[in-house]
């Protein structure tokens, strides 16, 4: 009955079928790394919250270079933890990162180099202001950095990727991205491969910054796509199915004239009409 499935149209469909059904198993496969590599971050975007401030350099390794230049990165399993650092700021190259969005507005994040005691430095997120009168890219006023020793506590944040392009105006630093290798070159000493999100500071921090938030990833998004894909790939396999039982059912002559059907769904016959006799008998008869 079905050994029509052995010609060569019916194998083309069967080889495409599969084709396509595995190339959507290994497309939910990537969302299911995607969910997990998700997962882990957050992990320790809340283990950072809770845990206790270490060194700077057990999470971020020394730069080793000389003047503008990056220092290593550090492990994906050292990003968003909690580091202390005690340094200089050098308020002469303060870096305004325009377009930044903060509950719902925009304005710039303030990163200034904290200059440590070896004459490398690490670059500090101070905070996000709103943007002078005049529209959303008017730079801003910046409080002036803490003098003297500074001691900061903070997350240590990856370097954004893309090209940020670095401009300097009205003697700071612009951009749009916080790519770090790109800043450390406009920067007179070597500077560590990563950035710290500000969250205490001694002496205190001017109130006017707001801190940044560490936004989740949409792991569950990913998950979603996971379900959507199986899903896709079970039904391409069960659609081949249903088409191949189809033509074995039309090829032995089965229709759906020969299967059990329930009657009462059919509609009602309408009643005939009536016929001339009836009508006619029916019809009085006038006075004689």
């Amino acid at each position: 009955m079905y050994r029509f499935l052995l010609t060569p149209r019916w194998l083309g469909i069967l080889a495409l079928t599969l084709v396509l059904a595995t190339i959507m198993v290994m497309l939910g496969n990537w969302q299911l790394d995607r969910y997990h590599g998700r997962t882990a971050v957050n992990e320790r975007i809340d283990a950072g919250l809770r845990m206790d401030p270490v060194p700077l350099r057990e999470a971020v390794p020394a730069p080793t270079g000389g003047p503008g230049s990056v220092g290593p990165a550090p492990a994906d399993d050292r990003t968003f933890i909690r580091v202390i650092a005690t340094g200089r700021y050098d308020t002469d190259n303060v870096v305004l990162v325009r377009g930044r969005t903060v509950e719902s507005k925009v304005g710039f994040e303030v990163l200034t180099p904290l200059v440590l005691a070896d004459g490398t430095a690490v670059l500090v997120n101070r905070g996000w202001i709103p943007p002078a009168p005049g529209g959303a890219m008017a730079q801003p006023e910046v409080p002036a950095a803490p003098p003297g020793e500074v001691t900061v506590e903070g997350r240590v944040h990856a370097s954004e990727s893309g090209s940020g392009n670095v401009a300097r105006r009205e003697g700071r630093l612009e951009t749009r991205r916080v790519a770090v290798p790109q800043l450390a070159a406009q920067l007179p000493y070597p500077v560590h491969g990563a950035y710290v999100l500000l969250d205490e500071q001694a002496p205190a921090a001017d109130p006017v910054f707001r801190a940044v938030p560490v936004g989740h990833a949409n792991n569950w998004q990913n998950l979603g796509y996971v379900v959507q894909w199986w899903i896709f790939a079970a039904m391409t396999l069960f659609g081949y199915g249903w088409i191949a039982r189809r033509e074995a059912r039309r090829l032995a002559g089965v229709t759906d004239d020969d299967l059990p059907r329930d009657r009462a769904a059919d509609p009602a016959p309408s009643s005939p009409a009536p016929s001339n006799s009836a009508a006619s008998s029916s019809a009085p008869t006038s006075p004689a």
